[in-house]
């Protein structure tokens, strides 16, 4: 048998197992500190931070995702969320950075991947709400 026929019996398999590896999908953590299948290399998240109480921000993540899906969990202890909103997990994270500043983190994932598009929906929506209250 010639060398190079046993290199290409030894690498064919080895590629082929590889190449299986990489489609598989991995796992990805939450926004609620679980973890969920898919693709862990795909964006699916968009942090805003504003000057405003994390309260106030909370208040209005509910109402935007009640607006636009069904609210799963709501976590009043750590301020987290999640909705289901056109067959898409989404979940957010309200954080009070120092008592004046407040982060909000929104992440949206398909059954495969992410889907930065609908978190950056969700994050202006929580913006614009809180300038169409006034607030």
């Amino acid at each position: 048998m010639h060398i190079a026929t046993m290199k290409m019996k030894f690498l064919a398999p080895m590629a082929l197992a590889g190449a299986l590896l990489a489609a598989l999908p991995g796992c990805v953590g939450t926004e609620d500190g679980h973890t969920t299948a898919g693709d862990p290399v795909s964006k699916d998240t968009i942090t805003s931070r504003y000057e405003r109480p994390a309260k106030q921000l909370a208040e209005v993540t509910r109402v935007v995702l009640n607006r636009n899906g069904k609210l799963l969990l709501d976590n009043v202890v750590d301020n987290s969320f999640k909705a289901v909103i056109d067959q898409h997990d989404v979940w957010v994270k309200v954080t009070d950075l120092d008592g004046k500043l407040t982060q909000v983190t929104v992440q949206a994932r398909r059954k495969v991947g992410g889907d930065v598009e609908l978190a950056a929906e969700i994050s202006k929506q929580i913006g614009m709400e809180l300038v169409a209250e006034g607030k």
